[in-house]
């Protein structure tokens, strides 16, 4: 298991913390009206209307939710403010490029709170396009081992479309091809397998790698950013790893 998947991990433990604070269900719900407001309100032929429901289910947001979410985004809801997706670049401390994926119904919140807290450690808000190009939009399933034949998975992954299969001590996780989702997650779904996470996401084309206190800094920068409502998911070309978690989870 990579030290990102571990960490990944961690981070989706202490989201129950988030849920019960209602942080989570905030973003979930921005992320489900958006999906609504582009492509309407049907999850069958509405695909990333289906993806965000799915994640609001994994966490067990309340049906109600999603449903008044769905209404916001397709304009049922009158008294519901507009809300967009917009990609902040940056920097965080030593020169790590960073992509900050925001849901929001406030822009010019949103970017205050980014900046405050990438200037306060040390790092910058960059141009548009000054990291995006670092990135490529992948397809990412994360299968628990636990329960499952990882050869089994590896070949129905394979089958389906999958370019890269890492299989850890505790987690497996596939990478695809973007049009490759919708297969893979068939042949999943098909073989009775429900992933920990789906979705579509930035990977780094190339990671930087630097000593852990270091990379701890950095992820603290990024767990900071990602406790903000408006923040959707950071993604990053900095390469974490085990020894890099393990300082992490030494430092509270």
């Amino acid at each position: 298991m990579s030290g990102h998947s571990k960490w990944a991990t961690i981070k989706r433990k202490k989201g129950t913390a988030d849920a019960k604070r209602g942080q989570l269900f905030t973003r979930l719900a921005r992320e489900i009206a958006l999906a609504a407001r582009e492509s309407g309100g049907d999850p069958e032929s509405n695909f990333k209307l289906r993806l965000a429901m799915d994640k609001a289910r994994a966490s067990n947001m309340p049906k109600e939710g999603v449903e008044r979410a769905i209404k916001r985004g397709t304009g049922e809801d009158k008294e519901a403010g507009t809300i967009e997706q917009v990609a902040y670049e940056g920097y965080a401390p030593h020169g790590i490029a960073l992509l900050i994926d925001v849901v929001t119904d406030n822009r010019n919140r949103a970017v205050s709170e980014i900046r405050r807290i990438l200037t306060r450690a040390g790092g910058s808000l960059g141009e548009g396009g000054s990291v995006a190009w670092q990135f490529a939009r992948k397809t990412y399933f994360s299968v628990p081992v636990a329960g499952h034949n990882p050869d089994a998975v590896f070949e129905l992954a394979v089958d389906a479309g999958a370019d890269d299969v890492q299989i850890g001590k505790e987690t497996i996780e596939i990478y695809a091809p973007v049009e490759a989702f919708k297969s893979v997650s068939e042949r999943l779904r098909k073989a009775g397998i429900t992933p920990e996470e789906s979705a579509l996401r930035m990977e780094p084309n190339q990671q930087t790698e630097l000593e852990p206190d270091q990379t701890v800094q950095v992820m603290k920068v990024i767990e900071s950013l990602e406790e903000l409502d408006d923040v959707n998911m950071v993604y990053t070309n900095l390469l974490i790893t085990d020894e890099a978690v393990a300082a992490m989870e030494a430092a509270g």
